[in-house]
């Protein structure tokens, strides 16, 4: 497996384009496509343009992602904590386990989650979460992942002299300076002084508390402004001078240079998919869905279903955006199929994943952070979908059987 990862990352760092470029060429393909069911190009850039500024709330959301992380990261106290987990691994494979470990772990409580929680809440009256995202079949799934994820990160993890330092990446390990010097002058002395911060925490936290009581923590944490809110409050206590929050937050804004400018790229791409239609009403997306729907039965549903979910994700990586546009027609099938509602509802999540493995719209962030380029960590990234795709599709597929089909009951209004 070392030498699957190992290849395939010397090829695209020959091949694989700037994130940027990747983009851009995704936006090439998604309109010949278009224009090859019919679509005019007119209403392609049309398209585009209208869809260009839809995802700005969340590139905002996104670059606060990154950088609320990186100011909770660099304060002291989150510091000492960092160097102190680095000191554990023995050898180059045990810190790469620890970190995908750590990774996996984090990502249970991350902002992820709520992209997919902001589209299941929108039929959570309909098929409740303990129908798809808690129920046995997927909490067994998720721990099988996991395993796997370790497995593969230990297996592909380079040794001997394919190991490459952060220095061969051109990655600069020194760590920020976090230390501040007293006030030189009258008009900096709140700039040093807890007393801001201490005000501003004080607000935040209330309000924080407000909303964690007044409705369901779980579905309040799972809301981005509100994971933002809470870790730049926490960024801000930490740091507790104002001077080294502001330094911090400046160190950080120029790793979400990526999110600016590509997430636009991406919006265009969604919109075109989704909202430009041929002359008989037919979207991109709707062609697709209803190739793979027409080919499907009760038996095939969770792999056909599956595989039409990971390459439309592959395009539009957006899991709450993109199912709000397709759960009626994907949830039909199911119905028609007499598949499980809820069961029909975790193929189509868990499979939509697995492109975010390769696709550098979810990696900008860490790029940006880390200062790599998609092409630097793309080959360990597809070494973990190659093993992942078919495992997926086949536990979908054989936990299908295990669901009995249910009528969907409508709510009364």
């Amino acid at each position: 497996m070392e030498n699957i990862a190992i290849g395939v990352s010397n090829w695209s760092k020959k091949w694989f384009p700037e994130a940027y470029v990747f983009a851009a060429l995704a936006v090439v393909v998604v309109v010949l496509a278009a224009m090859a069911m019919g679509v005019p190009l007119a209403s392609a850039a049309r398209g585009f343009g209208d869809g260009y500024w839809s995802l700005i709330p969340f590139t905002m959301q996104m670059a606060l992602v990154a950088i609320s992380g990186y100011i909770v990261a660099v304060s002291p106290p989150a510091a000492k904590l960092i160097m102190r987990l680095a000191a554990l691994p023995r050898g180059a494979k045990g810190a790469v386990v620890l970190i995908a470990a750590v990774s996996l772990g984090s990502s249970l409580f991350n902002w992820a989650i709520s992209l997919v929680f902001s589209g299941l809440l929108e039929i959570s009256g309909v098929i409740p979460f303990t129908d798809t995202i808690v129920t046995w079949q997927s909490l067994l799934m998720m721990l099988i992942l996991i395993i796997i994820s370790l497995w593969v990160a230990y297996l592909s993890a380079p040794t001997g002299a394919r190991i490459r330092t952060a220095a061969d990446l051109g990655v600069d390990l020194t760590e920020p300076s976090m230390a501040v010097n007293k006030p030189q002058r009258p008009g900096e002395w709140l700039e040093y002084s807890p007393l801001v911060t201490l005000l501003l925490a004080l607000l935040s936290v209330l309000w924080l508390y407000t909303e964690f009581t007044s409705s369901n923590p779980i579905l309040v944490i799972f809301n981005l402004n509100t994971y933002n809110f809470l870790f730049l409050t926490l960024g801000m206590i930490l740091c507790w001078r104002p001077i080294r929050f502001i330094r911090a937050f400046s160190k950080a804004v120029p790793s979400v240079a990526g999110v600016l400018i590509q997430f636009p790229l991406y919006g265009g791409i969604a919109f075109i998919m989704t909202k430009t239609a041929n002359a008989d009403g037919e979207t991109l997306s709707h062609l697709l869905a209803s190739g793979f729907v027409s080919v499907a039965s009760s038996e095939s549903y969770a792999a056909v279903m599956g595989i039409y979910s990971a390459v439309l994700g592959f395009f539009i990586p957006s899991g709450g955006g993109k199912w709000l546009i397709e759960a009626p027609y994907v949830l039909q099938a199911a119905n028609e199929l007499r598949v499980n509602l809820g069961w029909a509802v975790q193929v189509y999540n868990a499979a939509e994943a697995r492109p975010n493995l390769i696709n550098p719209f979810w990696m900008l962030p860490l790029l940006g952070v880390l200062g790599l380029r998609a092409r630097d960590i793309v080959g360990f990234t597809f070494t973990q979908l190659i093993v992942h795709l078919p495992l997926v599709l086949l536990l979908l597929w054989l936990f299908t059987a295990t669901f009995h089909y249910v009528p969907p009951m409508v709510p009364a209004k």
